[in-house]
């Protein structure tokens, strides 16, 4: 008997994204994924963008949960990484080199940050205006204050085939 698919609609189960962990759905997804991709986004991810969410999901991983063993076991043992205590990011691609993201929980301010092509043209004195890249906007999820985060910006110099400089 073949295992059922335990996001139902949530997730898009034949995503090609779905091979990485990478949960496929909307702004407001039921579950909380760790890193999700936002199906109604304008554009999809190059190859080379799919390997930096792959990578974000890895240190995600790999700080909150260790290398192996413990929680890491139990993530595995779902086609995608959910925890209820996880405030997961949802990436979503506006065009070419023009991403933003949001956290699960935000339930005030802006969808996604930086805010859409429309909405920036819009308001143009809005801060962060972009657009941003992947990278970029990586970086802003992973800023504590006004720096970047050294183990994030470590991590991407480990992994200069998926970040290169």
């Amino acid at each position: 008997m073949a295992a059922t698919w335990p996001f139902d609609t949530d997730a898009d189960e034949h995503d090609p994204l779905t091979a990485s962990r990478i949960a496929v759905t909307g702004s407001h997804p039921m579950w909380c994924y760790l890193v999700a991709f936002d199906r109604e986004s304008a554009a999809r991810p190059t190859d080379s963008e799919a390997a930096m969410l792959a990578s974000y999901l890895e240190e995600c991983k790999e700080r909150w949960y260790g290398k192996e063993g413990g929680y890491r076991t139990k993530l595995a043992q779902r086609p995608l990484d959910v925890d209820g205590g996880a405030n997961g990011v949802i990436f979503r691609k506006y065009g070419p080199n023009d991403w933003g993201y949001r956290r699960q929980s935000w339930t005030m301010g802006p969808l996604y940050v930086p805010q859409s092509p429309r909405l920036r043209e819009l308001y143009p004195n809005d801060s962060p205006i972009g657009p941003y890249t992947l990278v970029e906007v990586m970086d802003h999820a992973h800023t504590i204050v006004d720096e970047v985060h050294r183990p994030w910006l470590d991590w991407k110099a480990q992994h200069p085939e998926v970040f290169p400089a």
